[in-house]
């Protein structure tokens, strides 16, 4: 019997462990440099097959209407492709399940759309590599491509150039600070600095080999221009530096902090309850729905 469902799909978040701003193209977007790591807290996402061809979210989604939502932006983008390679467009109903916020840079609305991709195509019989996935999603989402990669990148260009890197792993303190921070003026500031001289995979590397793994590697660029708009975010920043290195993640608002074992993180996150919004979350060493597909661990 041919599978019509995928049920429990992981769409797990993002960290970026440093953003540096290297640049501006002629066409007004960034150039960055980044190291962006998979972490195990996810949105679920639900897929059914439909046989009217139609592409529906099943249930409301705060603040992103149907038609604007990325996954379904994607799904529509993977069935025109579906079309011209196969004829006949297939359906699909999906159904998220949000856990990760909005506004927070943890990647969350890129992520559902990669993780949308990659089931869709399966339940399809699409047949695109993820690289193909990847050249779809982009000029929806700098972030999806990365989430199809499916594992630890230093990323650079607009989000399109990785390579894989190692890095170890590790537990992370993550707070919410409670706003919803809009890319746009962060990119647009005045003070933002986008000169921020180009690193290697190599200087990453070193540093990882030669010190403490937590101790953090360059800086965010993006965050002083957030602290400065959005002060929670500073708060934020200030209140999880007295237990180590923390910074923000993407254009935030969320701030993190990584500590070497679940205890550690068990005993900030004990002092932050009451205080902020905050969970801790472990390093994920590759994409677990690459490793659900590849497992044929599906729901008939």
């Amino acid at each position: 019997m041919s599978v019509r469902s995928l049920h429990n799909c992981p769409a797990p978040a993002k960290l970026n462990l440093f953003l540096h701003v290297t640049g501006r193209r002629a066409d007004g977007y960034h150039l960055l440099q980044s190291v962006f790591t998979l972490i195990d807290r996810a949105d679920l996402l639900h897929f059914d097959l439909r046989d009217d061809g139609d592409i529906r979210r099943l249930n409301d989604v705060p603040g992103v209407p149907e038609e604007q939502d990325l996954t379904v932006r994607a799904l529509l983008r993977l069935q025109e492709e579906h079309v011209r390679r196969h004829g006949k467009a297939p359906g699909i109903s999906v159904t998220v399940d949000k856990r990760l916020p909005m506004g927070g840079g943890l990647g969350g609305g890129s992520s559902d759309a990669a993780t949308a991709l990659m089931a869709a195509n399966h339940l399809w019989g699409s047949g695109l590599e993820r690289t193909e996935l990847a050249a779809l999603g982009l000029p929806l989402g700098a972030d999806i491509p990365f989430f199809l990669f499916g594992r630890t990148a230093f990323v650079e260009g607009v989000g399109e150039a990785m390579q894989a890197v190692d890095v170890p792993p590790c537990w992370y303190v993550v707070i919410e600070p409670g706003v919803h921070v809009p890319t746009g003026p962060v990119f647009s500031a005045q003070d933002l600095t986008r000169d921020t001289k180009p690193v290697t995979i190599s200087d990453f590397s070193r540093h990882i080999g030669q010190r403490k793994a937590l101790e953090q590697f360059g800086k965010n660029d993006l965050q002083p221009v957030a602290t400065r708009l959005f002060p929670p975010v500073a708060q934020a920043v200030e209140w999880l530096r007295q237990f180590g290195d923390a910074r923000m993640t993407g254009s935030g608002a969320c701030v993190f902090c990584a500590f070497a074992t679940e205890g550690e993180a068990d005993a900030v996150l004990e002092k932050a309850t009451g205080v902020w919004t905050a969970w801790k979350a472990r390093s994920l060493e590759r994409h677990p729905m690459v490793a659900l597909l590849q497992g044929e661990q599906v729901v008939e």
